[in-house]
């Protein structure tokens, strides 16, 4: 069983930063493609950006590549989501999630096994 705890969203001015950590637990010496997810309201859960379980690659929707940036901790299940520039159409809740086996996808919600409560950002404009 792996528990994800997302931290750091918040309320924050358009044009303005906001760091996300993703927190999370599992079978000790497992790593984990992780990602992060958001959703709207009215709207289904879309990718935002994803890692892979060494943190040797990384991979973004379109809409917010040059303005997000994940990373891991080395050795950890820990990850954060570095977003800069934000916009108002940012503003959504933003799911941590991470994938039990290294499917070698990473766009689709279907691939992960795990997900946290999310935490919310909102962009004002």
């Amino acid at each position: 069983q792996v528990q994800l705890v997302e931290s750091g969203g918040g309320l924050v001015q358009a044009g303005g930063s906001l760091r996300l950590s993703c927190a999370g637990s599992g079978r000790p010496g497992s790593m984990y493609p992780m990602a992060w997810f958001r959703q709207a309201p009215g709207k289904e859960r879309e990718f935002v950006a994803a890692i892979s379980w060494n943190g040797g690659a990384t991979y973004y929707s379109d809409s917010v590549k040059g303005r997000f940036t994940i990373s891991r901790e080395n050795g950890k299940n820990t990850v954060t989501l570095q977003m800069n520039s934000l916009k108002p159409e940012d503003t959504a809740v933003y799911y941590c999630a991470a994938q039990l086996f290294n499917s070698g996808s990473y766009y689709r919600t279907e691939v992960y096994d795990y997900w946290g409560q999310g935490t919310q950002v909102t962009v004002s404009s």
